[in-house]
């Protein structure tokens, strides 16, 4: 013992040394009376680590559980790999053709599998099976094979979109992860057994399978499966566009990249999105009671560009629409809620000055002719620059705001006068079959760029505002999907090759002890799985012009 070297470490500030070699899992062992939830994942150093890494020397170090965004990840992801190897030991290795993870629904992942049927008895099965390996505490192993033989064991296992991935990764190694008898790629962190995995249950849902896990704010219980199956289809539908343009996840993509050839698919992505907004605008046009088109959607949706074009769509049907953002009907700021923190909320409806909003729409809609308002952010007030509208029998509002498909923004308004979209960028590409990308990191990734485009904001400082954003959009605008008529689905299959060009340098700028750096790093990780691409085929009245400059419109 007392010829072992040892190494300085400071844990939650707590000065202590271990020997060299000593795993994080035995330290997280003792520590872990003295946490309220299990410890997931360490931070050692300002890097993220697996608790099957050891200490190589002094250090900091800090225990991360569920509910730090980087432990709920480990903990859904696990859960994940702890779903396919007990799918596929319950229903045979032989019989499944190929299990795909689609995308997020609710506080879960959603599913599809080919070659058996996905009974309500075979569900059952395969969630007693994933029991009974949480209450074995299973190992979950982590070994780097070389490239050669990972592409070989892709193949064997028929994960034909992992193999295609990784044709195109530099790496000579790939970490693989064995549960059992199962193995596998996944892109991130992972527990070190499946004993942490306590809290899931499995749902048939749609043509698939529902994985409901616990939510990051609520991690003790399993909350009821509420989700809006306008957007859920609408999601499908943007994956089967992918497919039609050949590219279903992001090794496809690589490929048609690396053989120069995209000039086509940017235009068929664009066409085919040009043709939803000509559906939506046909729907607008057969509806002359409509008056106020509205549209609301999460943040970096492309609310302002899609506003845009429909306008253009619904004047080539002989309509003559007006813009109108809500934003110009806030509250002057003295007169701005506030949060319990005492900082302003310009979130809330009660930032909005709803009475004027209803008293103008409803003169609008009488045949009066009404000043606009225009909001001096500057000075923090409404003015009026002369601008009027008055609505003759084509005449109709192309409203844009957060609270948009809340009634209570219109609510002396007729529901027959209105037509409400809800916008999101759904992403339509996955890594690969089992690690999907996130609708809300397209989202953040587009208004990084735009941020620092626009208004000069470091890419930290756009990160460290998100989580205030998220929780805006998910208590004003989540609530109110399914009210609207349409969903319109604003994300491009193309576009994370797009983005990566103007993203990387700005996430490559926080460093470690930045509060930033793990988020910054894990964008960075995954973007070093997509070939980048230049924008110059980008048409200049695509969505993505908003994000990355160069569009036609005045936004």
């Amino acid at each position: 013992m007392g010829n072992e070297i040892m190494a300085k470490v400071i844990i939650n500030g707590n000065k202590t040394s271990y020997p060299f070699g000593t795993t994080l899992k035995a330290i997280a062992d003792e520590y872990q009376p003295t946490m309220e939830r299990d410890i997931l994942l360490a931070r050692v150093n300002g890097y993220l680590k697996e608790l099957h890494h050891t200490i190589q020397g002094d250090c900091q170090i800090e225990f991360l559980t569920i509910e730090d965004q980087a432990g709920f990840a480990t903990y859904r992801r696990s859960c994940s790999m702890l779903f396919m190897a007990a799918l596929y030991q319950v229903a045979g290795y032989q019989k499944v053709d190929k299990v795909m993870l689609h995308f997020g629904v609710a506080d879960g992942y959603y599913y599809t599998v080919d070659g058996i049927d996905t009974t309500t008895e075979l569900i059952a099965r395969v969630e007693e099976r994933m029991q009974e390996m949480v209450a074995a505490k299973t190992p979950i192993v982590k070994k780097q094979l070389t490239k050669a033989k990972a592409l070989e064991q892709f193949r064997k296992h028929r994960m034909y979109d992992k193999e295609c991935l990784f044709k195109t990764r530099i790496s000579s190694g790939v970490n693989m992860y064995y549960l059992g008898d199962y193995e596998d790629y996944f892109y991130g962190f992972m527990t070190c057994h499946t004993g942490y995995l306590k809290l899931f249950k499995l749902y048939p849902y749609a043509e698939g399978i529902l994985l409901q896990m616990p939510s990051i704010s609520n991690p003790d219980k399993l909350e009821e499966v509420n989700y809006s199956e306008k957007v859920f289809r609408r999601q499908l539908a943007g994956e089967e566009w992918a497919k039609t343009l050949n590219i279903p996840t992001v090794g496809y993509l690589n490929r048609r990249i690396i053989n120069q050839d995209t000039r086509e698919l940017i235009l068929a992505a664009e066409a085919l999105q040009e043709s939803r907004l000509t559906e939506i605008a046909d729907m607008i046009a057969a509806r002359p009671q409509v008056k106020f088109v509205m549209m609301a959607g999460p943040s970096s949706s492309g609310k302002t560009t899609t506003s845009q074009r429909l306008i253009i769509q619904l004047m080539a049907r002989g309509l003559r629409p007006h813009y109108i953002g809500v934003d110009n009907y806030f509250k002057n700021r003295a007169d701005t809620p506030l949060l319990p923190n005492g900082q302003k909320d310009y979130e809330s409806l009660n930032a909005v000055d709803v009475e004027g909003f209803n008293s103008d729409m409803l003169r609008l809609l009488k045949g009066e002719e009404v000043p606009m308002p225009t909001y001096d952010f500057l000075e923090g007030t409404r003015v009026y620059k002369g601008d009027t509208i008055k609505l003759g029998p084509k005449d109709l509002l192309v409203i844009e705001g957060i609270h948009c498909l809340n009634d209570q923004l219109s609510t002396a308004l007729p529901q027959e006068s209105k037509f409400k979209i809800y916008l999101s960028a759904l992403a339509q590409l996955n890594l690969d079959e089992h690690n999907y990308v996130k609708s809300s990191d397209g989202r953040l990734m587009r208004r990084i760029i735009r941020d620092n485009r626009t208004r000069g904001h470091s890419a930290s400082k756009t990160l460290a505002m998100w989580s205030t954003v998220r929780k805006g959009e998910e208590d004003h605008i989540f609530p109110y999907q399914d009210s609207a008529d349409v969903v319109f689905n604003s994300a491009l299959p193309y576009e994370l090759a797009v983005l990566k060009q103007y993203i990387q340098p700005l996430l490559f700028q926080i460093e470690p002890g930045d509060p930033m750096f793990d988020e910054a790093n894990r964008l960075l990780k995954f973007l070093d799985y997509v070939i980048g691409m230049p924008s110059d085929d980008v048409p200049t009245n695509s969505i993505l012009r908003e994000f990355i400059g160069g569009g036609c419109f005045r936004l």
